[in-house]
């Protein structure tokens, strides 16, 4: 995980408007959010393992799932999961747990961010900050 500081860290923001901005950019709200936290990722690359810029945010007021709720922005940073390659081998399906264990593990879930995608992050929190604070 690296950390790129940045402008828009601790501005406030309805969760429509972020949105609104970000998903025409190809942010989409990263899947581990609760009613309190999430954040928004946009996908590097995807050739080993993935790469992504997460945005974090915390709520403001109100619940994730509160149409007008306000949430407040965290560091942005880079952040890199590597998956097991080949078999599933890890996995044993049955009825019961076949939607949940269908995929396999992640060999690391915080792999180290490759070098060469470093300036790709820092340009796209300079595009952040244009499109947020501007």
């Amino acid at each position: 995980m690296i950390p790129v500081p940045s402008k828009i860290e601790s501005q406030i923001f309805t969760l429509y408007d972020l949105e609104q901005r970000l998903k025409p950019l190809g942010y989409v709200i990263g899947g581990n959010w609760d009613y309190y936290h999430g954040s928004f990722d946009y996908e590097i690359d995807d050739k080993v393992g993935y790469q992504f810029l997460r945005v974090p945010f915390n709520v403001v007021n109100g619940h994730l799932d509160d149409k007008e709720v306000t949430v407040k922005l965290g560091e942005p940073f880079l952040l890199s999961h590597k998956y097991q390659i080949g078999l599933d081998d890890n996995v044993h399906v049955g009825n019961k747990t076949a939607s949940f264990d269908q995929f396999s593990e992640p060999e690391d879930p915080d792999a180290e961010f490759p070098e060469e995608y470093v300036g790709v992050g820092k340009e796209l929190v300079q595009e952040l900050e244009s499109t947020l604070l501007s």
